[in-house]
């Protein structure tokens, strides 16, 4: 399923760099797993994520994760692999970044924590945006007070040292549109712990539902006359 059509309570795992892990992460319930093409130590190459990406059901959004890479690259990769979104990661430009989205199913535009670009997402052609720390893929949770209001306005995936003991945590607190995690649930770098992936999806979807209840009792109520429901049929 594209990016555009997904709704609230999107969960992605990032980081795969085997069949194993990818079929664990769907097993468990994530909604997308994403394939780092940046120096990392989950880095993979872009012929064993196509290797991996074409055993995945077709409802598993793909993402491939690049830093500062040359655009035509990016599109390349992304074609060559056939994954269902690129995540920039990196310092591109809005110039950068649309050229790739002119390009790709979908981008998936990085920001750090506080940066006023997070705002201007259509400027950088992006479906949605992710907010991480400062430090791009450190795996450090940061101050979840610096994302303001205005966040809310586009699809945000929170990032950042997320993991199975604090994501229910981050969810009631900034109420995102998604979740991603990469350090959090694995068992060394470049593997993933089950219990973890499984703990980590189990309590982002239990606070993704909270959340919706919540934002459902919010919601205004339908027009009532003394307390009683209004129905026009009554006239």
């Amino acid at each position: 399923m594209p990016l555009t059509e997904r709704d609230a309570g999107f969960i992605k795992i990032c980081g795969i760099t085997c069949e194993d892990d990818a079929l664990l992460a769907v097993a468990m319930g994530a909604d997308a797993v994403g394939f780092i093409f940046a120096p990392s130590t989950s880095q993979i190459t872009p012929s064993r994520a196509r290797e991996i990406a074409r055993r995945l059901p077709p409802h598993i959004l793909t993402v491939g994760v690049f830093r500062n890479e040359a655009p035509e690259r990016v599109i390349d990769i992304i074609s060559t692999a056939g994954l269902g979104a690129a995540q920039l990661h990196g310092q591109e430009s809005s110039h950068e970044s649309m050229a790739i989205a002119r390009s790709v199913p979908a981008v998936v535009k990085a920001f750090g924590a506080g940066d006023p670009d997070i705002d201007r997402a259509a400027a950088f052609g992006a479906a949605a945006v992710l907010v991480d720390n400062v430090t791009p893929g450190s795996g450090e949770v940061f101050d979840w007070r610096l994302l303001d209001s205005g966040s809310a306005r586009t699809k945000m995936i929170l990032a950042g040292g997320l993991g199975p003991e604090n994501v229910a945590d981050a969810i009631a607190q900034v109420h995102p549109w998604g979740v991603d995690s990469k350090s959090g649930v694995e068992a060394s770098p470049g593997r993933k712990d089950p219990m973890k992936v499984r703990q980590f999806v189990l309590n982002a979807r239990t606070a993704f539902s909270a959340m919706d209840a919540e934002d459902v009792a919010r919601s205004p109520q339908s027009p009532s006359v003394d307390g009683a429901i209004y129905d026009w049929l009554d006239e």
